[in-house]
């Protein structure tokens, strides 16, 4: 992959420097919407060459251009303008120029699933959007603080492991995609815990789709898509900017280092002629909480189960890239150590205790590419490598002499170690404003080994998609789409079809129907993975089958109000996913005392949700709510007299106001979750019956304040938490998993925290 690489940019870079040298003169401009605001970080090139620009804050540029007659371009990710342009000896000031779209439909451009960049309003996919600026305002440090007040979101904690999983519209973090510039992120296990890998300093915006994007994207993607889009270089010649950034964890706090949590930031970028490069670096530390003393010994260690491990992170990133009007490489390198200690407690009869320590490492490579062949077809291109290593040592440590030796128990010195390669290559032809095709091929390699795992298994998977949008009106955009899929381990469906429809039912209403057949391939860990310790026995399935679904998929839009100082938008949507095959853990026939895993005849899932967004001026509101089934598969059980499904209620309400003359913003976010029921079988006096169990309700709220000083540095100081959240109640008697207990209390925060926070930022045009 590096002689590839290697390869491609000095290609690249033969072709800049033999170009003849001509005459160049600078050409100025402004470009502005159709509303008269500024049009900020717009590609703008001349046609026929590899000059490019940006367009600043203010909508000026400036672009050289040899003499002559020559076409401006201005590219605004949804639609190009093109301006003839008579250009001769000494600077050259064009008219400002006009786009087609206003100031808001600008920030409403997405790309996951697109055939390219295009308004979330043209797209035939429900996509939600959450902003960098939205990001910066919450003061996140990781992915799950931008998503835990965003409806449809639950997450669940390990305090066994340290992780934390994601759960979409009542499907579990294997059924969701998680990307990184359209690449899949590879995690060690079940659990989506690299969502919280990633450098938030690096996230430009989060993008989500709803519902079965498998044609498009493969396995996993039963639940949706969750697109984590990276920075690029900026607008600027030189940016340098730097973040540090304090909290308490509930009342426990030390300064910088040790309890609370610390977050530093440093990153670079640079952009000229085309070139562009960026890099960083982050240090998140978090000290723990709750945790027993040092030298507590194993009863008092058990004796409280919500203790919050410490954690530390060091996370590295570099993008370097070429681009001209036709043609666009770039090259991302992102790496992470993430490092959770344990202690175990002392044994009060010979003073020693357990220790241990889980080392992740994640180096992920990326190269992509895109070319415009002309004007009706492009192509594209993505390679991602992913090398992850995740350590468990374990030593006794002998506190009577302060000695430590290895422990010798299974999996407890054990390297899980995971590789995936992925390779995409996709076409776009645009055969007339009617009709536009998009075939691709992909091929993804996984790969692991450990002494957890069984042999060193390797899962190829080859698969080619074609989609195509037909138009034959301008309200009506018709998306078919299949996918045929070859894996060497099991057995693939033959074809997954999908159909994406959108109707303009009029100018302010739009209504999106949609049917996706959708998948998930066994995971390595659920096909090869055994657990064995002195309280489990988990063994992997050979044999398992892939998880399909019928997914079917309703929204309705209604743009209100579309004017210059105030918008308001209503989102109206409803889903029902069938899935057959589903993947989970169940009692061995043969041996009662061995869990592994299975393929249950069939789980649904079914819900509505009303999302409002209203701004007016300065203000911003954002209100929803949702309601959730989840199915209960003792329905099946024809003793047993219980509902079908399983209802839980969200509500959630985030509002920012920016006050102008200050140069300052407040934002308050909120969700309510409801309580979450579900049943248990249990027998009373030797009759089957099922118990009706509820995970109880809670409400979270963060309230940030933020405001410019000076004129490069940004503070920002805040409550996050506010209601003090630290278990949730839970009625039930039985064991959830490997890591988790029924009864008492759900550990889901470590509590009230205060948040101060400083940003310095700076460029160089």
């Amino acid at each position: 992959m590096k002689k590839l690489l290697l390869f491609i940019f000095l290609l690249s870079a033969s072709a800049l420097f033999a170009q003849q040298k001509e005459q160049l003169v600078y050409i100025n401009g402004k470009v502005v919407t159709a509303d008269g605001q500024p049009a900020s970080g717009l590609l703008v090139a001349l046609k026929d060459t590899k000059n490019i620009a940006f367009t600043q804050n203010d909508g000026s540029f400036k672009i050289a251009s040899p003499v002559g007659n020559k076409q401006l371009v201005i590219k605004s990710g949804i639609s190009t303008i093109e301006q003839n342009i008579a250009v001769s000896a000494g600077q050259l000031v064009v008219p400002t120029i006009i786009l087609k779209e206003k100031a808001y439909e600008l920030k409403e451009v997405v790309v996951t699933a697109q055939y390219g960049p295009q308004s979330m309003k043209s797209s035939v996919y429900n996509v939600k959007t959450i902003s960098a600026e939205r990001i910066k305002l919450r003061a996140a440090t990781n992915v799950q603080q931008v998503l835990n007040t965003e409806l449809g979101f639950r997450f669940n904690n390990d305090l066994t492991l340290g992780t934390t999983d994601v759960e979409l519209m009542g499907m579990s973090g294997r059924n969701i995609k998680i990307l990184l510039d359209g690449v899949p992120v590879v995690d060690r296990s079940d659990a989506r815990e690299s969502l919280n890998q990633i450098d938030i300093n690096t996230v430009e915006r989060i993008e989500i789709v709803e519902g079965p994007v498998s044609v498009v994207y493969g396995t996993d993607a039963l639940a949706g898509v969750i697109n984590i889009i990276t920075k690029n270089a900026g607008k600027s010649l030189l940016n340098i900017s730097a973040r540090v950034q304090e909290e308490t964890a509930g009342t426990e706090y030390q300064a910088l280092k040790g309890s609370g949590v610390h977050n530093q930031n440093l990153s670079a970028s640079w952009q000229n002629k085309g070139w562009s490069a960026l890099a960083g670096f982050s240090h998140n530390e978090f000290g723990g909480w709750n945790l027993a003393p040092k030298t507590a010994f194993t009863d008092e260690v058990n004796a409280e189960t919500n203790r919050w491990k410490p954690k530390e992170q060091f996370l590295g990133n570099t993008k370097i890239g070429y681009r001209n009007n036709d043609f666009n490489i770039w090259y991302r390198l992102d790496g992470l150590k993430e490092i959770i200690d344990t202690r175990l407690g002392i044994n009060p009869n010979n003073y020693k205790g357990k220790l241990q320590t889980y080392t992740t490492k994640r180096y992920t490579q990326q190269i992509q590419s895109e070319y415009r062949v002309s004007s009706k077809l492009e192509l594209n291109a993505i390679i991602g490598y992913t090398d992850l290593q995740r350590a468990t040592r374990s030593v006794i440590h002998d506190y009577t002499n302060n000695t430590e030796q290895l422990t010798s128990d299974a999996g407890e010195q054990d390297v899980a170690k995971f590789k995936a390669t992925s390779v995409r290559v996709t076409a776009q032809y645009f055969a007339s404003k009617m009709v536009s095709v998009q075939p691709g091929f992909e091929y993804s390699r996984d790969a692991a080994s450990g002494q957890r795992i069984k042999g060193s298994p390797v899962i190829n998977d080859y698969a080619f998609f074609a989609s195509s949008e037909i138009r034959p009106t301008e309200r009506i955009n018709i998306r078919p789409g299949l996918r045929f899929i070859k894996n060497s381990v099991y057995d693939a469906p033959a074809v997954i079809p999908s159909l994406n429809t959108k109707f303009g039912l009029s100018k302010n209403f739009d209504l999106r129907l949609s049917y996706a057949r959708g998948f998930r391939a066994p995971a390595l860990r659920e096909l090869y993975y055994n657990f064995i310790d002195a309280s489990h026995t988990i063994l992997g399935n050979e044999n398992l089958k892939a998880e399909q679904s019928h997914s079917f998929n309703a929204s309705l839009v209604w743009a209100g109000i579309q004017k210059d100082n105030m918008q308001f938008r209503s989102t109206a949507t409803g889903f029902y996913n069938l899935f057959t095959n589903r993947i989970d853990y169940g009692i061995d026939p043969a041996n009662s005392s061995v869990t592994t895993l299975i393929n249950v005849s069939r789980y649904k899932t079914i819900g509505t949700t009303i999302d409002n967004v209203f701004i007016w001026d300065n203000l911003q509101v954002n209100l929803g709510f949702s309601y959730i089934g989840r199915y209960n598969r003792l329905i099946e059980e024809p003793t047993l007299n219980v509902p079908e499904f399983m209802w839980a209620p969200e509500l959630n309400g985030n509002a920012t106001y920016n006050f102008p003359k200050i140069n300052g913003s407040v934002s308050f976010f909120y969700k309510y979750t409801g309580k979450r029921p579900g049943y248990e079988a249990v027998t009373v006096n030797g009759i089957p019956t099922a118990r009706l169990m509820k995970i109880g309700d809670f409400s979270w709220a963060d309230l940030m304040l933020n405001k410019n000083i000076y004129k490069y540095l940004t503070i920002n100081v805040g409550v996050k938490n506010l209601f003090d959240v630290t278990q949730l109640t839970n009625t039930s008697t039985a064991s959830g998993g490997a890591h988790s207990s029924g009864g008492a209390t759900v550990p889901y925060s470590y509590g009230r925290s205060y948040v101060l926070g400083l940003t310095f930022n700076w460029n160089k045009n």
